[in-house]
């Protein structure tokens, strides 16, 4: 039973998670990831009503950026602790967000119930960081209310650990799972104890882990990642990784098709698999198959799949028509172009005609289509919004809108509660109406913009130097001033530029 609790049915709840927010939950990188495979799926436009449905919000984060920036989406956002949900709700009332519900339910019983019947049928539904760590009961549930939430046409995004890269790792999580237990009743006790017990087995020379170059990796990656998240990955009862195909089984009781994963250079063969493994990739028709391959290949860890209700496949030239009509907005400065290519495949220095491509992108907002009629014939409309989007170097949408006044309150008031650069405490996104997503954002620039949009000028830097540096010792409350120099010279004009901060 999890530490701390029985009502939690094997899942943490006496610690509440980090909070997150993560790009491919958002409706854009979902529609792109469609678009690549040539499936339709429209992109929503600035001022379109959209209804998303998030599964497992947490502390609902990533539901509150994407409402934020929408004043006219309604969002709906689910999750079993209590603790979470009121975390939320407070967070939305402080930030005058209205178009934002959050609803305390078990996605076990939730399909059929009263409060289903009140979730309106979403056009996209994202669960990150659910599938793998709930019982097999509440994935069943998940599946029923998605067969009953989800419109025809909807795209819905689900992640979780996959095999088999987690095959060598599963006795590690059993180990500090059953350590834990034993040494600590609050969660985030036994998990520093059952890690510490993995560490002590390894010192030993203990075969298992010993031999297991992903143990040895989470052991080192383990030891400065904060206690809320090592809870909810590594203590939960019915932590169980999987392989897609199994997913996609379950996936297909609600009508789903899969479709994509969410990394969109993931849907280029060339770019992930060697030559010889390609070959035997393209040996299989069928997906399941295919995935499984690139799975072994590529030792995925995590997946984030995209799936459809009833995929219906672009005509002939559609695909490209489609990106040519997508906006690419830049989220990283012109003098901060990387054109190195790291993937799989091998390493590439990216130049020609798709280099100056991606230069003339980063000036502003334009469209692929403009683009492309300015450099015609260098590249194609698929390769280069899959590398700018793929790379974290722009985000695409239907068009241009202005920064939303839900949006200004909801970054200012995340910012405002950066205290330190200590700790697990953060957001990791800004609210931007112009990408109609978020941002993601350290700690350091959500509160430089909190400041900004409280009326601070920038030569206040001084003392933001000073209110940062709580708890820090001397030789790093030495390089705050610094970081905030290089935040106020390479990151604030962009801000500017995307409407974020006041210009």
């Amino acid at each position: 039973m999890t530490a701390g609790s029985d009502w939690g049915g094997g899942y943490v709840t006496d610690l509440e998670y980090i909070e997150g927010y993560y790009t491919q939950q958002s409706p854009s990188q979902l529609v792109l990831a469609c678009t690549l495979r040539g499936i339709a799926a429209d992109l929503p436009g600035p001022g379109e009503p959209v209804r998303y449905l998030e599964l497992g919000c947490g502390q609902g984060i990533g539901a509150l950026v994407l409402a934020a920036a929408n004043p006219a989406w309604t969002v709906t956002a689910v999750d079993y602790n209590p603790a979470h949900i009121a975390s939320a709700r407070a967070t939305a009332a402080a930030a005058g967000i209205g178009n934002v519900t959050f609803l305390e339910a078990d996605l076990t019983t939730l399909a059929g119930s009263e409060a289903a019947r009140a979730i309106p049928e979403a056009d996209f539904t994202s669960m990150h960081g659910v599938w793998t760590w709930v019982s097999p009961e509440v994935r069943a549930g998940i599946v029923r209310l998605l067969a009953e939430k989800v419109r025809p046409g909807g795209v819905v995004h689900v992640s979780y650990n996959a095999l088999p890269a987690w095959q060598s790792a599963i006795g590690m999580q059993r180990l500090v799972l059953e350590g834990g237990r034993r040494a600590a009743r609050r969660s985030e006790a036994a998990v520093v104890a059952g890690l510490d017990l993995v560490r002590e087995l390894n010192a030993t020379g203990a075969h298992y882990l010993q031999t297991s170059p992903l143990v040895q990796q989470l052991l080192t990656a383990t030891k400065d990642l904060a206690p809320e998240y090592l809870t909810h990955e590594y203590m939960n009862a019915h932590w169980a990784p999987a392989f897609h195909a199994d997913v996609a089984a379950a996936m297909s009781g609600a009508k789903l098709d899969w479709v994509a994963t969410a990394a969109p250079l993931e849907s280029f063969p060339t770019l992930m698999l060697t030559e010889e493994q390609r070959a035997l990739y393209e040996r299989f028709d069928d997906t399941a198959m295919r995935e499984l391959v690139m799975d072994t290949c590529l030792h995925r860890q995590f997946r984030h799949d995209v799936y459809v209700r009833g995929a219906h496949r672009l005509r002939s030239g559609e695909r490209d028509e489609r990106l040519a009509a997508m906006t690419l907005v830049p989220v990283v400065s012109p003098a901060e172009l990387d054109t190195n290519l790291a993937v799989p495949a091998g390493t590439a220095e990216i130049g020609g005609g798709l280099k100056t491509l991606m230069a003339a992108a980063l000036e502003g907002p334009t469209t692929v289509g403009a683009l492309m009629a300015r450099h015609p014939g260098v590249s194609n409309a698929a390769e280069l919004v899959a590398v700018l989007v793929g790379t974290g170097q722009a985000q695409v949408t239907a068009g241009v809108a202005a920064q939303a006044p839900s949006a200004d309150r909801l970054n200012r008031l995340l910012g405002g509660r950066v205290r330190s650069l200590l700790g697990p405490r953060g957001a990791g996104g800004l609210a931007c109406s112009l990408t109609g997503a978020g941002l993601l954002a350290p700690k350091l620039l959500q509160f430089i913009t909190a400041r900004l949009l409280a009326g601070d000028r920038e030569d206040a830097a001084g003392t933001w130097a000073e209110a940062l540096s709580q708890g820090l010792d001397e030789t790093g409350r030495q390089e705050v001033p610094a970081l905030i120099a290089r935040v106020l010279e390479q990151r604030v004009p962009l801000l500017r530029t995307l409407g974020v901060v006041p210009a």
